[in-house]
């Protein structure tokens, strides 16, 4: 192709709106990594903050490193494009006064995996429980659970956090007097091209979404501005699957999967189905958490924290994006939360706070199935784990 086909294809693109999307694509075969886990270091836990580990994706073979930086209750993290930053929420209510979480930010040593300080900024809204890093590596997106809220900061090119360039609070109410009192942002996604934002919100049974500005780091609804999920279900996680055609939300307080036809175009979204994440005679405590789509785009896994302890496992079609359960298996151990899938798509990480550990899976190329690898990493209250490349 030459280089006048080149542009005439690259400007057709740009007039017409469309968003490239990759296409479904095996993942990285192999290679060396650091990852991170962020924890809960409330009271009574053995945690002190974010862990590091090395990983060798052509051996299996996983190096602990220890602490790599004492911070408190950092449930989630998200590392910065260019691998040189780290940022964490800090999971609190009164940060720099009452009603405000804190979010902090991390130079990470890939030497010896160490996190040094930055800095740490407010939220505005109580307990944040979710970062996300702008894909320009310009922004950083807070979501405030208690606080019903979502935060935008602006990155320095120290790694530094600003202070929030937008800052919206969610207005409302859902079904569950107990548990939907008001709004409880629990995500923030963006998509591939950074042109909208995601947001789920537990306490509206909505998933919000927002144009964003990355030239002022704003947010501004989207038309239109949310989809709903069933009634007292309670969204928390957001996915896409890596084709972007389809996007899949977790709902809490139901334990289903919600699946959803995306037009990333328009930032809208239809919705499909909704199937459980738990088998049909199962009576106990339901507590969803974590939704992750394999990286081949074949496969889907829900975490459930509360009395089943398990993942679900599902085939997703490949044209029409639906969900056809496989098999739904024991995390041997308690309360999962996040699902990790390595970058080589061959494990999967399940952190189970309460157990105190992660235990890793194989993945079946073929079926999606998962069998205990019998590796199991000893971690206070894990909550979140994200891989970088070395």
């Amino acid at each position: 192709m030459n280089e006048t086909r080149i542009f005439r294809n690259s400007l057709l693109v740009a007039l017409l709106g469309l968003v490239v999307l990759p296409p479904l694509c095996p993942a990285a075969t192999g290679g060396k990594y650091l990852f991170y886990v962020g924890t809960y270091t409330e009271e009574g836990s053995k945690s002190k903050g974010i862990y590091a580990y090395r990983y060798d994706a052509d051996t299996s073979e996983i190096t602990p490193l220890g602490l790599a930086a004492e911070t408190t209750n950092p449930s989630w993290i998200a590392i910065h494009p260019n691998g040189r930053f780290l940022y964490a929420v800090n999971e609190v209510g009164n940060y720099k006064g009452p009603n405000s979480g804190g979010v902090s930010a991390f130079a990470i040593d890939r030497v010896t995996g160490k996190l040094t300080f930055l800095n740490e900024v407010a939220t505005r809204g109580a307990d944040p429980c979710y970062v996300t890093v702008g894909k320009t590596g310009k922004w950083v997106l807070v979501a405030n659970y208690t606080g019903g809220s979502v935060a935008v900061f602006p990155l320095l090119e120290d790694g530094k956090l600003g202070e929030p360039s937008d800052f919206v609070q969610h207005t409302g109410h859902g079904t569950n007097p107990d548990r939907q009192e008001a709004p409880h942002a629990h995500s923030i996604d963006l998509s591939p091209d950074n042109r909208f934002a995601f947001v789920d919100d537990l306490g509206l049974d909505e998933l919000l979404v927002y144009k964003f500005d990355t030239a002022k780091g704003r947010l501004i609804p989207n038309d239109p501005p949310f989809v709903r999920v069933d009634p007292g279900g309670g969204p928390r996680h957001f996915t896409l699957r890596p084709d972007g055609k389809f996007a899949y939300v977790i709902s809490e307080m139901r334990g289903t999967v919600t699946a959803f036809s995306a037009d990333l175009t328009a930032g809208s979204f239809r919705r499909m189905q909704t199937v459980s994440t738990l088998p049909g005679d199962f009576k106990g405590l339901i507590e969803d958490a974590e939704v992750a789509v394999h990286p081949s785009g074949k496969f889907l896994y829900a975490s459930n924290r509360g009395e089943g302890n398990s993942i679900a496992v599902f085939a997703i079609d490949s044209a029409k994006g639906t969900l056809t359960t496989v098999e739904y298996t024991s995390t041997n151990g308690k309360m999962p939360r996040s699902l990790e899938i390595d970058p080589t798509g061959k494990f999967l990480f399940a952190e189970n706070e309460k157990s105190n550990n992660i235990v890793i899976f194989k993945i079946d190329a073929d079926t999606g199935r998962l069998t205990p690898t019998g590796k199991v990493l000893d971690v206070p209250e894990p909550v979140c784990v994200k891989f970088l490349a070395e």
